[in-house]
């Protein structure tokens, strides 16, 4: 995983690497730079013959600008740099670079800042901005012609590149400072810094990409952060090996305790997600009436048909037989399309003080836990939920779905050690929080996903996981990434909008394929073009 953060972190990092390493800051400079370039052409490919303009700010953001576009032209891209300063107020290694631009390219490259008019004009000519104007050192509200021009770079329709992060976000908060940048993608330098995960830069930055420019690897690992990015290497790493050898048997029996009258979907959706990620075997226990409904949608789960109210839900009755059905399984989840019937809240309240082994709790079983948190404490191994806001702050007292999306990093990380347990709070940049208040935030998914039932994939997903014995941590961060992996498929397969949760459940061995290949090989490179 990698370490996220805060804007003071890595100005104290940058401040040792020069002072204690002696990397001289125009190194460091040269090499983000040149980060911003090759991530440039990664996505939005070759630059050759494109006009390109860069905007540069007075400070060494603005310096990181003008490494891009010295590097561009030699790329022979059509390169303008429009400056929001006098040259005189450069900062020093800006100025530095600035005198290397202006060496290859000339002054007639140069268009010093005049009105808004000016730059709609570059900006309407181009083909590519980058935006290179503010840092990570912004504290305070942007105006003036800084805020004429990020108005005009969001009102040009071109793709936009942010140097380290989208001019106008909070490093730490993530919030708007007035007016920001909206970027397609955002080069962050060294470590990814925290505002770009939260409240409004999840929406400003677009696609993050992590640049090394050669901190020392040994004060990168003295940096104490709480939060961190969960990556593909960590996700293969924890996944279980499939042994020559193994059987079913061998990848555990995960148990769903879901499904009521008209939400039987939700039981089959997390039954085949537990399968589609590797469970050897698959049981749902299910209200007796609409048993045959689920075994008709179900061909590889089992089912287990369990006494019920008149309405159809689980009944108060059925406490004796689902211990038992837990007991006989590697790992249970409860949760999805229970319904919030009386009698099956209690059912669900009474089940989670005889919780004995790895868990996931979603859905209406959070739901039955509202105002009743307390009982969590009663399980002998921690569990997993998986909230989304508006579960989340149904459990948290004096929360609204606002004050939870308004802090998730914190919300989640706070729940997690009060509770002593494992929170997957849900929602764009899914936050995985564990007991002692560490966080990893999920980089994948995407806007298609905002449809009904990928909660519940998600949570096959985890106890699929569970069964096959991982433990609850990884468990979690590994489920969540290939969710999000899965839905990127589907996506690229299907377009978003008209994406369905089925769509993210077929993609699950697809997603698992993929991940055992680093993005950089070429056998990564053929699943991934085979696949979209």
């Amino acid at each position: 995983m990698i370490k996220i953060v805060t804007a003071a972190q890595m100005q104290e990092l940058d401040r040792r690497t020069i002072s204690e390493a002696h990397i001289p800051a125009t190194t460091l400079m040269g090499r983000a730079g040149s980060g911003v370039v090759s991530c440039l052409e990664q996505r939005l490919g070759p630059v050759r013959g494109k006009t390109v303009t860069v905007v540069c700010g007075k400070g060494n953001n603005g310096g990181d600008g003008f490494v891009a576009a010295r590097l561009l032209r030699r790329r022979h891209a059509d390169v303008r740099v429009l400056v929001l300063s006098s040259i005189s107020k450069l900062s020093r290694d800006a100025t530095t670079m600035y005198r290397q631009f202006v060496r290859s390219a000339g002054k007639s490259s140069i268009y010093l800042y005049t009105s808004k008019a000016q730059a709609h004009a570059l900006f309407q000519d181009s083909d590519i901005l980058i935006d290179a104007l503010l840092g990570t050192g912004l504290s305070s509200s942007v105006t003036g012609h800084y805020a004429e021009t990020i108005d005009s770079i969001n009102e040009s329709a071109r793709p936009v590149v942010a140097v380290d992060l989208p001019s106008g976000l909070h490093a730490d908060t993530g919030t708007i400072l007035g007016r920001a940048v909206r970027a397609s993608l955002t080069v962050s330098f060294g470590l990814p810094k925290l505002g770009l995960y939260q409240n409004d830069g999840i929406n400003l930055a677009g696609e993050v990409a992590i640049v090394d420019i050669g901190i020392p690897p040994a004060y990168l690992d003295a940096i104490e952060s709480r939060a961190t990015l969960l990556t593909q290497h960590a996700v293969r790493t924890a996944l279980p090996e499939r042994q020559p050898s193994s059987h079913k048997g061998t990848y555990g029996h995960a148990g769903i305790i879901a499904g009521s009258v008209g939400k039987t979907g939700a039981a089959a959706m997390a039954a085949r997600a537990a399968l589609r990620v590797g469970a050897g075997l698959v049981t749902v226990a299910i209200p007796t009436s609409v048993n045959d409904v689920l075994e008709a949608k179900l061909l590889e789960a089992m089912t287990a048909p369990m006494p019920e109210t008149k309405a159809r839900t689980f009944a108060r009755t059925a406490l004796d037989r689902l211990v038992a059905f837990m007991t006989a399984r590697t790992a249970v989840a409860i949760g999805p399309g229970l319904s919030t019937h009386p009698e099956t809240v209690e059912l669900v309240q009474a089940l989670t003080k005889q919780l004995d082994r790895p868990a996931v709790l979603d859905a209406d079983a959070l739901n039955a836990l509202t105002g009743r948190t307390a009982l969590l404490a009663s399980c002998k191994i921690q569990p997993i939920i998986t909230p989304h806001p508006g579960e989340m702050a149904r459990l948290e007292a004096d929360s609204t779905s606002q004050t939870v999306n308004s802090d998730r990093i914190g919300t989640a990380s706070r729940f997690a050690r009060e509770r002593g347990l494992f929170v997957v709070l849900k929602g764009a940049r899914t936050v995985v929080a564990r007991p002692d208040g560490a966080v990893a935030i999920c980089p994948t998914g995407n806007p298609g996903m905002a449809t009904a039932g990928t909660g519940d994939v998600l949570t096959g997903m985890i106890v699929g996981l569970l069964a096959q014995g991982m433990p609850s941590w990884e468990a979690a961060c590994a489920a969540t990434y290939l969710h999000g992996v899965a839905g990127d498929l589907a996506a690229a397969r299907r377009g978003q909008a008209g994406m369905i949760s089925a769509d993210v459940i077929e993609e699950i061995p697809y997603a698992l394929r993929l991940i055992h290949h680093a993005p950089s090989t070429t056998k990564a490179n053929e699943i991934w073009n085979a696949l979209v």
